[in-house]
């Protein structure tokens, strides 16, 4: 099934319409990308997770929302996670901020982006960083945890998009992760079809996160119901083109 592709500013819109229009909150959002990002991180680690170790790197905006929601998710299943934030817990707000106080309520262990810091061994790293927001280079604690990430020997998971990649044009930033695999919410995002992007997405998935049939058509975009057996598929692409299948 061949499927439409997005660029940054149509998922903004999505994001928005959820919100404004269909009353699903950020909140909601987060839950269902990170659980999927959750089943995938499993997946990668050959479905077993108790007591495996697993890094989580969190921006402050949804994308880092989401992947904290995964790092409980991964708590609640056995894994070993160590959470590090970009930024100190009191500058995070909204949904992320309650994605935070949850790991806080269970002690998940917690940590941010200080001058020589290094990441704690792992069997996997997880890339909830930036998210399809890039505009320019990575900057800041996101570019010091891209550059640990990348001198990291565990595998990274990135979630929505590899961090550095801008998911319309398909051009990288620099520093840029270089994904062994990708979970993208809602449609595939162009900059995941071309070069240099599709070359630093690895193996690509699809997640649902809610988004109604309805609010696709207000868009002008034809997709039909693609999460009907499974809320996570797999992604295929080559250039300009995605499509998905079963995983």
């Amino acid at each position: 099934m061949e499927l439409p592709l997005l660029t940054a500013d149509q998922m903004r819109e999505i994001d928005r319409l959820l919100v404004d229009e269909f009353s699903i909150t950020p909140l909601q959002m987060m839950e269902n990308a990170g659980r999927n990002l959750a089943v995938v991180a499993r997946r990668l680690l050959e479905g077993d997770l108790l007591d495996r170790p697993v890094v989580v790197l969190a921006g402050r905006g949804g994308n880092g929302g989401s992947g904290l929601a995964a790092a409980r998710h991964l708590l609640n299943w056995g894994a070993w996670v160590q959470i590090v934030l970009t930024h100190p817990p009191e500058a995070h707000t909204g949904a992320t901020a309650q994605q935070l106080a949850a790991l806080q309520a269970v002690g998940a262990p917690l940590a941010w982006a200080e001058e020589g810091w290094e990441l704690p061994p792992a069997d996997l790293v997880i890339d909830a960083l930036i998210g399809y927001g890039l505009r320019g280079d990575p900057t800041g604690p996101a570019r010091n945890l891209i550059e640990l990430a990348n001198s990291s020997a565990a595998p990274v998971l990135s979630l929505d998009a590899p961090s550095g990649l801008d998911v319309t044009s398909g051009g990288l930033g620099l520093p840029h992760i270089r994904a062994a695999a990708t979970v993208a919410l809602a449609l595939p995002k162009r900059g995941m079809t071309v070069d240099p992007g599709r070359d630093v997405c690895g193996e690509l998935y699809l997640a649902d996160i809610g988004v109604p049939p309805l609010l696709y058509e207000r868009l002008g975009l034809t997709v039909a119901p693609l999460f009907a057996r499974d809320p996570l598929l797999a992604l295929h692409v080559e250039t300009g083109r995605a499509w998905v299948s079963a995983p």
